[in-house]
Protein backbone atom coordinates (compact mmCIF):
# COMPACT_ATOMS: atom_id res chain seq x y z
CA UNK A 1 0.00 0.00 0.00
CA UNK A 2 3.02 2.25 0.57
CA UNK A 3 4.36 1.48 -2.60
CA UNK A 4 1.25 2.32 -4.32
CA UNK A 5 0.85 5.80 -2.29
CA UNK A 6 4.37 6.50 -2.94
CA UNK A 7 4.43 6.22 -7.01
CA UNK A 8 0.75 8.18 -6.70
CA UNK A 9 -1.45 5.39 -8.76
CA UNK A 10 -5.08 7.07 -9.22
CA UNK A 11 -7.93 5.12 -10.18
CA UNK A 12 -11.24 6.22 -12.45
CA UNK A 13 -9.46 9.12 -13.67
CA UNK A 14 -11.35 11.54 -16.01
CA UNK A 15 -9.28 11.98 -19.41
CA UNK A 16 -10.36 15.15 -20.54
CA UNK A 17 -8.27 17.63 -20.29
CA UNK A 18 -5.58 15.03 -21.30
CA UNK A 19 -6.93 14.70 -24.67
CA UNK A 20 -7.03 17.59 -27.53
CA UNK A 21 -10.44 16.05 -28.87
CA UNK A 22 -11.58 16.55 -25.52
CA UNK A 23 -13.24 13.43 -25.01
CA UNK A 24 -14.38 12.44 -21.58
CA UNK A 25 -13.55 8.52 -20.96
CA UNK A 26 -12.10 7.37 -17.82
CA UNK A 27 -8.70 5.73 -16.75
CA UNK A 28 -9.34 2.96 -14.29
CA UNK A 29 -5.93 3.65 -13.56
CA UNK A 30 -3.56 6.84 -13.80
CA UNK A 31 0.00 8.02 -12.86
CA UNK A 32 2.20 10.61 -13.88
CA UNK A 33 5.97 10.09 -14.21
CA UNK A 34 8.21 12.93 -14.55
CA UNK A 35 11.44 10.51 -14.32
CA UNK A 36 12.87 7.55 -15.68
CA UNK A 37 13.57 6.00 -12.58
CA UNK A 38 10.10 7.22 -12.00
CA UNK A 39 8.82 5.11 -15.03
CA UNK A 40 10.99 1.68 -14.03
CA UNK A 41 9.55 2.01 -10.23
CA UNK A 42 6.01 2.06 -12.20
CA UNK A 43 6.68 -0.94 -14.73
CA UNK A 44 7.92 -3.02 -12.06
CA UNK A 45 4.61 -2.73 -10.12
CA UNK A 46 3.00 -5.67 -9.68
CA UNK A 47 -1.17 -6.02 -10.81
CA UNK A 48 -0.68 -3.19 -13.86
CA UNK A 49 -0.09 -5.72 -16.71
CA UNK A 50 -1.81 -3.54 -19.21
CA UNK A 51 0.13 -0.55 -19.81
CA UNK A 52 -1.11 2.62 -22.08
CA UNK A 53 1.16 5.47 -22.34
CA UNK A 54 0.05 9.00 -22.85
CA UNK A 55 1.94 12.29 -23.70
CA UNK A 56 0.10 15.60 -24.84
CA UNK A 57 -3.28 13.60 -26.23
CA UNK A 58 -2.96 15.61 -29.19
CA UNK A 59 -3.76 12.42 -31.40
CA UNK A 60 -5.25 9.89 -30.25
CA UNK A 61 -8.76 9.68 -29.85
CA UNK A 62 -10.99 7.76 -27.46
CA UNK A 63 -13.65 5.59 -27.84
CA UNK A 64 -14.16 4.39 -25.04
CA UNK A 65 -12.98 4.03 -21.12
CA UNK A 66 -9.26 2.86 -20.55
CA UNK A 67 -8.92 -0.56 -18.66
CA UNK A 68 -5.18 -0.17 -18.62
CA UNK A 69 -2.79 1.67 -16.81
CA UNK A 70 -2.58 5.29 -17.65
CA UNK A 71 1.22 6.21 -18.10
CA UNK A 72 1.54 9.97 -18.23
CA UNK A 73 4.97 11.30 -19.40
CA UNK A 74 5.62 14.40 -18.08
CA UNK A 75 9.81 14.20 -18.34
CA UNK A 76 11.16 17.68 -18.70
CA UNK A 77 14.82 18.94 -19.91
CA UNK A 78 16.46 20.51 -22.59
CA UNK A 79 20.25 19.84 -22.62
CA UNK A 80 22.67 20.94 -25.29
CA UNK A 81 24.57 17.76 -25.67
CA UNK A 82 27.51 18.59 -28.11
CA UNK A 83 27.99 21.58 -30.42
CA UNK A 84 30.23 22.63 -33.14
CA UNK A 85 30.50 25.65 -35.53
CA UNK A 86 28.04 24.71 -37.59
CA UNK A 87 25.61 21.94 -35.54
CA UNK A 88 23.91 21.22 -31.94
CA UNK A 89 22.72 18.37 -30.55
CA UNK A 90 19.89 18.99 -28.11
CA UNK A 91 18.28 16.47 -25.83
CA UNK A 92 14.70 17.46 -24.97
CA UNK A 93 12.58 15.48 -22.47
CA UNK A 94 9.58 13.39 -23.86
CA UNK A 95 7.53 15.91 -21.73
CA UNK A 96 7.95 19.48 -23.37
CA UNK A 97 5.41 20.85 -25.69
CA UNK A 98 6.30 20.29 -28.77
CA UNK A 99 5.42 23.97 -30.18
CA UNK A 100 7.32 25.52 -26.61
CA UNK A 101 10.31 23.49 -27.28
CA UNK A 102 10.28 24.35 -31.36
CA UNK A 103 10.34 28.09 -29.75
CA UNK A 104 13.24 27.52 -27.52
CA UNK A 105 15.27 26.42 -30.46
CA UNK A 106 14.79 29.60 -32.20
CA UNK A 107 15.38 32.16 -29.81
CA UNK A 108 18.57 30.06 -29.63
CA UNK A 109 19.02 30.90 -33.27
CA UNK A 110 19.06 27.04 -34.23
CA UNK A 111 17.89 26.11 -37.44
CA UNK A 112 15.70 23.03 -38.35
CA UNK A 113 12.03 22.86 -36.71
CA UNK A 114 10.95 25.93 -37.77
CA UNK A 115 9.09 24.56 -40.43
CA UNK A 116 7.46 22.38 -37.49
CA UNK A 117 5.68 25.20 -35.41
CA UNK A 118 2.62 24.97 -33.58
CA UNK A 119 2.10 21.16 -33.79
CA UNK A 120 0.57 20.26 -31.14
CA UNK A 121 1.65 17.39 -28.78
CA UNK A 122 5.10 16.59 -26.63
CA UNK A 123 8.22 16.04 -27.79
CA UNK A 124 8.21 12.00 -26.92
CA UNK A 125 5.48 11.17 -29.19
CA UNK A 126 7.12 13.11 -31.88
CA UNK A 127 9.13 9.91 -33.21
CA UNK A 128 6.50 7.81 -32.97
CA UNK A 129 4.32 9.58 -35.92
CA UNK A 130 7.34 10.81 -37.40
CA UNK A 131 5.98 14.18 -37.25
CA UNK A 132 5.94 17.01 -40.81
CA UNK A 133 4.16 19.76 -41.69
CA UNK A 134 5.35 22.17 -44.84
CA UNK A 135 8.19 19.83 -46.41
CA UNK A 136 10.35 18.90 -43.35
CA UNK A 137 9.45 15.98 -41.41
CA UNK A 138 11.30 15.27 -37.91
CA UNK A 139 13.16 12.50 -39.57
CA UNK A 140 14.81 15.62 -41.24
CA UNK A 141 16.78 16.67 -38.13
CA UNK A 142 16.30 13.97 -35.40
CA UNK A 143 19.79 12.21 -34.44
CA UNK A 144 18.55 9.90 -31.32
CA UNK A 145 16.25 9.05 -28.71
CA UNK A 146 16.21 6.89 -25.90
CA UNK A 147 13.36 4.68 -24.84
CA UNK A 148 12.97 2.40 -22.03
CA UNK A 149 11.96 -1.12 -22.64
CA UNK A 150 8.25 -2.23 -20.91
CA UNK A 151 9.57 -5.58 -20.25
CA UNK A 152 12.34 -5.43 -18.93
CA UNK A 153 12.69 -1.73 -17.89
CA UNK A 154 16.14 -1.30 -19.59
CA UNK A 155 16.95 2.08 -21.33
CA UNK A 156 18.20 1.80 -25.27
CA UNK A 157 19.12 4.16 -27.62
CA UNK A 158 17.73 4.60 -31.10
CA UNK A 159 19.50 6.03 -33.78
CA UNK A 160 18.21 7.35 -37.15
CA UNK A 161 18.32 4.09 -39.18
CA UNK A 162 17.13 2.56 -35.86
CA UNK A 163 13.95 3.83 -36.64
CA UNK A 164 12.68 3.24 -39.85
CA UNK A 165 10.92 6.31 -40.41
CA UNK A 166 8.67 6.80 -43.62
CA UNK A 167 5.80 9.06 -43.95
CA UNK A 168 3.92 9.49 -40.53
CA UNK A 169 5.49 5.87 -39.33
CA UNK A 170 7.98 4.51 -37.64
CA UNK A 171 9.84 1.69 -35.59
CA UNK A 172 7.41 2.49 -33.24
CA UNK A 173 4.47 1.86 -34.86
CA UNK A 174 5.38 -1.03 -36.31
CA UNK A 175 7.40 -3.72 -34.79
CA UNK A 176 8.15 -1.87 -31.63
CA UNK A 177 4.67 -0.98 -30.98
CA UNK A 178 3.65 -0.83 -27.29
CA UNK A 179 7.11 -2.42 -26.53
CA UNK A 180 8.99 0.91 -25.65
CA UNK A 181 8.48 4.23 -23.91
CA UNK A 182 10.26 7.13 -25.20
CA UNK A 183 11.98 9.07 -22.51
CA UNK A 184 13.71 11.93 -24.79
CA UNK A 185 14.59 12.73 -28.26
CA UNK A 186 17.76 14.40 -29.53
CA UNK A 187 18.06 16.83 -32.47
CA UNK A 188 21.21 17.13 -34.80
CA UNK A 189 20.01 21.38 -35.78
CA UNK A 190 21.99 23.97 -37.35
CA UNK A 191 23.71 27.17 -36.40
CA UNK A 192 24.32 28.75 -39.33
CA UNK A 193 23.43 27.81 -42.92
CA UNK A 194 20.26 26.98 -42.54
CA UNK A 195 18.11 24.76 -44.93
CA UNK A 196 15.59 27.01 -45.38
CA UNK A 197 11.73 25.47 -46.68
CA UNK A 198 9.27 27.78 -48.14
CA UNK A 199 8.63 25.91 -51.34
CA UNK A 200 5.84 24.06 -49.31
CA UNK A 201 2.17 24.95 -49.10
CA UNK A 202 1.63 28.83 -48.64
CA UNK A 203 4.70 29.53 -47.62
CA UNK A 204 6.38 31.48 -49.87
CA UNK A 205 3.20 33.63 -50.90
CA UNK A 206 2.73 34.50 -47.27
CA UNK A 207 6.09 35.83 -46.98
CA UNK A 208 5.78 37.78 -50.70
CA UNK A 209 2.91 39.26 -48.46
CA UNK A 210 4.77 40.85 -45.84
CA UNK A 211 7.84 41.61 -48.58
CA UNK A 212 10.39 39.22 -46.84
CA UNK A 213 12.78 38.22 -49.84
CA UNK A 214 15.44 36.52 -47.86
CA UNK A 215 13.37 34.71 -44.79
CA UNK A 216 15.39 33.93 -41.04
CA UNK A 217 14.61 30.90 -39.83
CA UNK A 218 11.80 32.63 -37.46
CA UNK A 219 10.36 34.81 -40.26
CA UNK A 220 9.33 31.05 -41.31
CA UNK A 221 8.23 29.71 -38.09
CA UNK A 222 6.00 32.73 -37.78
CA UNK A 223 4.90 32.33 -41.48
CA UNK A 224 4.03 29.01 -40.35
CA UNK A 225 2.13 29.74 -37.28
CA UNK A 226 0.00 31.97 -39.42
CA UNK A 227 -0.96 29.82 -41.96
CA UNK A 228 -1.92 27.06 -39.39
CA UNK A 229 -3.74 29.31 -37.36
CA UNK A 230 -5.96 30.66 -40.22
CA UNK A 231 -7.10 27.52 -41.30
CA UNK A 232 -6.63 24.92 -38.17
CA UNK A 233 -8.93 25.45 -35.18
CA UNK A 234 -7.24 25.91 -31.51
CA UNK A 235 -8.05 22.67 -28.86
CA UNK A 236 -8.37 25.00 -26.52
CA UNK A 237 -11.24 26.33 -27.93
CA UNK A 238 -13.24 23.55 -30.20
CA UNK A 239 -11.70 19.52 -29.74
CA UNK A 240 -9.44 18.32 -32.40
CA UNK A 241 -6.50 16.61 -32.82
CA UNK A 242 -5.48 18.43 -36.17
CA UNK A 243 -5.21 16.77 -39.43
CA UNK A 244 -6.94 13.88 -38.54
CA UNK A 245 -6.31 11.69 -41.73
CA UNK A 246 -2.70 10.79 -44.04
CA UNK A 247 -2.76 12.48 -47.04
CA UNK A 248 -2.75 8.97 -49.65
CA UNK A 249 0.63 8.82 -51.98
CA UNK A 250 -1.20 6.78 -54.95
CA UNK A 251 0.42 5.53 -58.52
CA UNK A 252 1.59 8.05 -60.82
CA UNK A 253 -0.83 6.53 -63.72
CA UNK A 254 -3.84 6.35 -61.34
CA UNK A 255 -2.93 10.23 -60.50
CA UNK A 256 -2.79 10.83 -64.52
CA UNK A 257 -6.17 9.17 -64.90
CA UNK A 258 -7.77 11.17 -61.77
CA UNK A 259 -6.24 14.19 -63.35
CA UNK A 260 -8.94 13.68 -66.60
CA UNK A 261 -11.27 13.62 -64.82
CA UNK A 262 -10.14 16.81 -62.19
CA UNK A 263 -7.80 19.22 -63.57
CA UNK A 264 -8.02 21.30 -61.06
CA UNK A 265 -6.64 18.33 -58.57
CA UNK A 266 -3.51 19.60 -56.13
CA UNK A 267 -1.08 17.24 -55.86
CA UNK A 268 2.84 16.98 -55.04
CA UNK A 269 5.26 14.15 -56.81
CA UNK A 270 7.30 11.68 -53.99
CA UNK A 271 8.92 10.25 -57.17
CA UNK A 272 8.50 9.27 -61.00
CA UNK A 273 6.08 6.37 -59.46
CA UNK A 274 4.16 8.14 -57.20
CA UNK A 275 2.14 11.58 -56.48
CA UNK A 276 0.89 12.38 -52.73
CA UNK A 277 -2.53 14.11 -52.94
CA UNK A 278 -4.44 16.03 -50.29
CA UNK A 279 -7.02 14.41 -48.23
CA UNK A 280 -8.44 17.24 -47.30
CA UNK A 281 -9.23 18.58 -51.11
CA UNK A 282 -10.83 14.94 -51.76
CA UNK A 283 -12.85 14.87 -48.25
CA UNK A 284 -14.00 18.35 -49.50
CA UNK A 285 -15.22 17.44 -52.76
CA UNK A 286 -17.33 14.68 -51.21
CA UNK A 287 -19.03 17.62 -49.52
CA UNK A 288 -17.90 17.00 -45.96
CA UNK A 289 -16.44 20.63 -44.89
CA UNK A 290 -18.18 22.16 -42.53
CA UNK A 291 -20.91 19.84 -42.02
CA UNK A 292 -21.77 19.16 -38.13
CA UNK A 293 -23.66 15.72 -36.89
CA UNK A 294 -24.44 16.14 -33.85
CA UNK A 295 -21.49 17.44 -31.57
CA UNK A 296 -19.35 15.90 -34.50
CA UNK A 297 -18.35 17.73 -37.45
CA UNK A 298 -15.71 18.52 -40.37
CA UNK A 299 -14.15 21.94 -39.76
CA UNK A 300 -15.16 24.80 -41.80
CA UNK A 301 -11.88 25.92 -42.83
CA UNK A 302 -9.83 22.32 -43.45
CA UNK A 303 -11.68 19.51 -44.54
CA UNK A 304 -8.98 17.44 -42.63
CA UNK A 305 -9.73 18.37 -39.23
CA UNK A 306 -12.69 16.58 -37.56
CA UNK A 307 -13.66 18.55 -34.58
CA UNK A 308 -15.97 18.00 -31.24
CA UNK A 309 -17.99 20.94 -30.61
CA UNK A 310 -18.53 20.20 -27.39
CA UNK A 311 -20.37 16.19 -26.05
CA UNK A 312 -19.21 14.45 -29.07
CA UNK A 313 -18.42 10.69 -27.49
CA UNK A 314 -15.11 9.39 -29.50
CA UNK A 315 -17.77 6.78 -31.00
CA UNK A 316 -19.31 9.06 -32.90
CA UNK A 317 -16.39 11.12 -34.19
CA UNK A 318 -15.28 7.65 -35.48
CA UNK A 319 -18.07 7.04 -37.49
CA UNK A 320 -17.95 10.16 -39.28
CA UNK A 321 -14.43 9.23 -40.31
CA UNK A 322 -15.20 6.28 -41.50
CA UNK A 323 -18.30 7.69 -43.50
CA UNK A 324 -15.56 9.86 -44.70
CA UNK A 325 -13.49 7.36 -45.86
CA UNK A 326 -16.19 5.15 -47.35
CA UNK A 327 -17.17 8.05 -49.51
CA UNK A 328 -13.73 9.11 -50.71
CA UNK A 329 -13.51 5.40 -51.59
CA UNK A 330 -16.42 5.38 -54.01
CA UNK A 331 -16.27 8.78 -55.43
CA UNK A 332 -12.57 8.21 -55.99
CA UNK A 333 -10.85 5.39 -55.76
CA UNK A 334 -8.43 6.09 -52.84
CA UNK A 335 -7.94 5.17 -49.27
CA UNK A 336 -7.26 7.27 -46.65
CA UNK A 337 -6.39 6.17 -43.28
CA UNK A 338 -6.36 7.85 -40.27
CA UNK A 339 -3.13 9.93 -38.72
CA UNK A 340 -5.11 9.94 -35.45
CA UNK A 341 -4.24 6.77 -33.36
CA UNK A 342 -7.75 5.25 -32.41
CA UNK A 343 -8.39 3.28 -28.93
Amino acid sequence: MNKLKRLNIQHDISLKKHNTFGIDVKARHFTSVSATEELRDILRQPGYPDKFILGGGSNILFTGDVEALVIHMNIKGITVTQEGEDHVFIRAGAGENWHEFVLWTLEKGYGGLENLSLIPGNVGTAPIQNIGAYGVELKDVFSSCEAVEIASGETKSFHLQDCRFGYRNSIFKQEAKGKYIITSVTFKLTKRKHHIHIDYGAIRSRLAEQGIETPSIRDISEAVISIRRSKLPDPAEIGNSGSFFKNPVIPAEDFEKLKNRYPEIPHYPVSEKHVKVPAGWLIEQCGFKGRRFGDAGVHTKQALVLVNYGNATGKEIWKLAQDIRETVSEKFGISIHPEVNVL
